[in-house]
């Protein structure tokens, strides 16, 4: 879908519009004396999202409460944006003309937000998508106060989402962790980033012992992918590291996974690494003046073959020793290797993004990201607190108390790779927490990386979420 913005001006009478309004200027619009009256009954009504029928052409009208628009009211114009589009897709309208005049720059992009978000779709696998396919192809945005610098960002922005949750979207039979970092470098052509992908002989020679544990079991070769994107402009000294959970599929290896349903999603289970691709392309396409590396440890977890088992006893990237008790605790194992190959950078920042628990979904749902992170990140957490607000992607920050790391301490090894039922999430915390030499924040999103039924502009299926917490924290970071 094409976004443009244009200086405010009379849009031709005859093209399909939403008139942008507030309650203090909405009657000086170009509408009819019935067109007027009958909006006036529609606002007496409350309603939201007025539409007119002009029988060539629809005329669609917001009018908003003169205020401030806090980051709640963001949240309901980019709501706004998936219902209106829910509109135009009854009338298979392909091109729409926002005329602004609400005068608020943020206001007008979240509203594009949604409306775009809501226009991706999933269709690769249908041999027909005449009656799925949207219509929506352009939106043309006539306001004096969206500035194309603007403008931009929320194209890479949304672009990047779009690419996370097309990986998010792929199967196993098509996305191997071979063909994830594929991806990944394309994305980095056309964002302007470098992928540089160590194969299993790399990752073998830097005894990587967590990600190769977690392969034994795999017919496919595991990959280690490394993203970066450094701004000649970059106004950190030290980069900023994110690192994405890769496990393109998971059977919970020989710790099979129980219960009903519970594999049916498992293709989502590289969600993080969707979201850390997608950020980083978003960055890199805005040309964002920062350093930051993306980092992707990725393979599927199978049961077959020579496929790890609860008892072993596995030796770190780091040199710390983990006894395996579940082997369906595997994206903590490939994370760990992650984390303490990010200390190379000796990085200003780093953030781990992984669908990693249960107890994370089941805590708090599709509605936030479960936060946790060691005593150097409490500036960061509460930038990265600040940041989801605004976009709507909420962290809930779990305790991180030393008792609960007594729960992951192994008679046999160094620590072992479960801490039992009380506290799941946090244990995973914890036991990633001994990879770490930085100030670090671990993101658990479990609950919304992927959704089963349609979650407004966040859409079905996957949601991309992550990406655009991290391009705010970005763009908050440089200024």
């Amino acid at each position: 879908m094409k976004i443009e913005v244009k200086s405010f001006q009379k849009p031709d009478e005859n093209e399909n519009i939403l008139f942008l309004a507030t309650a203090g200027n909405y009657k000086n619009l170009p509408l009819s004396e019935q067109e007027m009256k009958f909006a006036e009954e529609q606002i007496a009504a409350e309603n939201t999202l007025i539409e007119l029928n002009r029988y060539t052409h629809k005329i669609y009208l917001h009018v908003a409460d003169n205020k401030k628009y806090t980051n709640s009211d963001l949240e309901k114009m980019r709501k706004l944006g998936f219902s209106f589009h829910t509109r135009i897709q009854e009338s298979k309208i392909t091109k729409i003309v926002l005329q602004d005049y609400l005068n608020d720059a943020e206001a007008i992009l979240a509203f594009a937000e949604g409306v775009a978000l809501t226009n991706y779709q999933f269709l690769k696998y249908f041999t027909d998508t005449k009656k799925q396919k949207h219509t929506l192809e352009e939106v043309i945005i006539y306001s004096d106060a969206v500035s194309s610098t603007q403008l931009n960002e929320l194209i890479a922005l949304v672009e990047g989402v779009k690419f996370a949750r097309e990986l998010v979207n792929e199967p196993l039979s098509y996305l191997t962790a071979e063909k994830l970092s594929e991806e990944i470098q394309e994305m980095g052509v056309k964002a302007g980033f470098t992928v540089d992908v160590f194969g299993k002989k790399k990752i073998e020679s830097l005894k990587m012992g967590g990600l190769l544990a977690v392969n034994k079991g795999s017919l496919d070769e595991p990959t280690f992918s490394i993203l970066e994107w450094k701004s000649k402009e970059a106004v950190n000294s030290k980069p900023i590291v994110f690192v994405g959970k890769g496990v393109v599929y998971d059977t919970g290896g020989l710790s099979l996974k129980p219960t009903k349903d519970s594999m049916d999603l498992m293709k989502s289970d590289m969600g993080g690494a969707a979201s850390v691709a997608g950020a980083i392309y978003a960055i890199a396409k805005a040309k964002l003046p920062i350093h930051v590396i993306g980092l992707i440890p990725a393979t599927d977890n199978r049961p077959g073959g020579n496929a790890y088992v609860p008892g072993d006893v596995i030796k770190m990237y780091n040199g710390k020793t983990v006894e395996v008790l579940n082997t369906d605790a595997e994206g903590r194992m490939l994370l760990a290797d992650a984390l303490s190959y990010a200390d190379q950078y000796q990085p200003e920042f780093v953030v781990d993004l992984a669908t990693l628990t249960g107890a994370a979904a089941v805590a708090i749902g599709k509605y936030g990201m479960v936060a946790m992170g060691n005593e150097d990140s409490k500036d960061k957490m509460t930038q990265l607190k600040e940041s989801g607000e605004k976009v709507y992607e909420r962290l809930v920050e779990f305790p991180f108390w030393e008792e609960f790391g007594e729960l992951i301490k192994s008679d046999i090894a160094d620590l072992k790779n479960i801490g039992g039922r009380d506290g799941g999430a946090i244990t995973a915390g914890k036991f990633l927490e001994h990879f770490t030499n930085y100030p670090w924040i671990h993101l658990d999103i479990a609950g919304p990386a992927f959704v089963s039924t349609t979650d407004n502009y966040r859409g079905k299926g996957g949601t991309g979420v992550g990406v655009r917490l991290l391009f705010e924290f970005i763009k908050q970071y440089r200024s």
